[in-house]
């Protein structure tokens, strides 16, 4: 159980970021994410939506301000403490980022054998989440063999192996179509049921009204807005889902 577990999970508070002495591309961003919170960030291309999650992910520093996550201020946290704090965070990229050469289950398995798990020990786990994502029957099959769907489907998985208590997907349902997008959408909402903290940025507005109690974050021109009380109100508490993964 983390520091803020029945408060924050992550406060910004004043933060910009810019990338060499160019304008700022996020500016004076305040916010607090709570646990078993579901959010869309929202925006169109350009507005800093890659970046904002760059900062939530550890991927980048911010230029200024303040980022606490876990109870833990991670602005001044040595480097060597910030491995153990990403491994809190999942992270699902729009181009899913999978090892070419390594099975589906390889690639959902490597964050615990980097972890140091045993094969033996990761063996089930592994087998149950491919399973739950609908992949039991693609377990050996290698990335360029599988659809746009498939591979978004492993790399979430690969996300979630490690059970963060955030998770992060930066344009998830760019890459499929949308039935698909539908589909991963309530993979992201079952996770959000078992009380991980989910962050979807999407430029598809279609896909803010498929779950009707998330919260909404616009960016504008690396501001944001707050269309949705987002920004000042804890969610609700998530219902675990029946066919969640134990």
């Amino acid at each position: 159980m983390s520091q803020a577990a029945d408060g924050e999970i992550i406060q910004f508070d004043n933060v910009g970021l810019r990338y060499g002495t160019d304008r700022e591309v996020l500016s004076d961003l305040s916010f607090t994410l709570y646990p078993g919170s579901f959010y869309f960030l929202t925006g169109a291309s350009g507005a800093g939506k890659t970046s904002l999650l760059r900062l939530l992910y550890l991927a980048q520093r911010p230029s200024r301000g303040m980022i606490r996550m876990f109870g833990t201020d991670a602005i001044t946290m040595p480097r060597r403490r910030l491995p153990a704090l990403r491994r809190r965070i999942g992270v699902v990229f729009q181009e899913f980022r999978l090892v070419p050469h390594l099975s589906a289950f390889d690639n959902v398995a490597l964050p615990l054998r980097v972890a140091g798990i045993t094969d033996r020990e990761l063996a089930k786990p592994v087998a149950d989440m491919l399973e739950w994502v609908g992949l039991a029957d693609r377990m050996d099959a290698r990335p360029p063999t599988l659809s746009g769907g498939e591979q978004q489907r492993v790399a979430i998985a690969r996300a979630v192996i490690g059970r963060p208590e955030v998770l992060v997907a930066d344009e998830p349902t760019g890459n499929v179509d949308p039935d698909m997008a539908v589909k991963l959408l309530r993979l992201f909402e079952a996770l959000n049921g078992l009380g991980t903290t989910v962050v979807v940025a999407t430029h598809d507005v279609h896909l803010l009204q498929k779950v009707p109690e998330s919260l909404i974050m616009r960016l504008d021109k690396g501001r944001l807005s707050d269309p949705t009380g987002a920004l000042r109100y804890p969610p609700r508490r998530p219902a675990r889902p029946a066919d969640a993964p134990s």
